[in-house]
């Protein structure tokens, strides 16, 4: 029997992925230890990558591979928008600057969205789904340390109000990567996919480390 997709791209990237859940940065982060400057300047690097992929999407709504993954219910741009005007007010974008990781992430996931639909699903797995389940401990993690509202003004890019019972939501979400099978020609495609899932997971862990420099812990 043939290893799904979905199961293939979760324990390839495992590494990555985990170095990039334990990175300075972020166990700081939610450990309490950083102030919401902090949390605010990880907000606006999400900006740059989400405008990325999110702007990339409408082309991409008709290709049989990228296609089905663009979901309406995911959009998060709009809500990071509202995030940003609540935690650097209502002039945000007048300062707003990406790190040169975040940079090189962006225009990374807007070459795939361009060039290559396979690698933009890969960057989308890589957010998306990382979204809907780690990003709720960094939701829950704000709300409690800044006192921000529950799910409200300053952790909206967390909140997924169309998505009405979430587990099911992911579980359709593997379904299309293991159908990914039929859409995809070719081994060598779906090994390119999995290690952009891996080169996803790399730039985001160096825009950690950079948010790291930017908000080291004082002695």
């Amino acid at each position: 029997m043939n290893t799904p997709f979905s199961t293939l791209i979760r324990t390839a990237s495992h590494e990555q992925h985990t170095e990039a859940e334990t990175s300075t940065f972020m166990s700081d982060l939610l450990g309490g230890r950083l102030g919401v400057d902090a949390y605010a300047r990880y907000t606006e690097q999400l900006w740059f990558v989400y405008r990325a992929l999110e702007d990339g999407a409408d082309a991409l709504r008709d290709d049989p591979v990228a296609g089905p993954f663009i979901r309406p219910e995911l959009l998060r741009v709009t809500e990071l928008e509202r995030d940003l005007a609540h935690l650097r007010g209502p002039h945000w974008r007048a300062h707003l600057t990406p790190l040169p990781a975040t940079a090189a992430y962006a225009a990374r996931v807007e070459e795939c969205a361009r060039t290559w639909p396979g690698g933009y699903v890969a960057h989308h797995y890589t957010r998306y789904l990382g979204d809907l389940s780690g990003g709720q401990i960094i939701r829950g993690k704000a709300e409690q340390t800044w006192g921000f509202a529950r799910k409200g003004d300053g952790v909206r890019f967390y909140v997924f109000e169309d998505i009405s019972n979430p587990a099911a939501f992911k579980r359709s979400y593997r379904e299309l990567l293991d159908g990914l099978d039929e859409a995809v020609r070719d081994d060598l495609e779906r090994h390119r996919i999995i290690d952009e899932c891996k080169n996803a997971f790399a730039l985001n862990s160096a825009v950690f480390a950079e948010l790291g420099s930017e908000f080291p812990l004082t002695a």
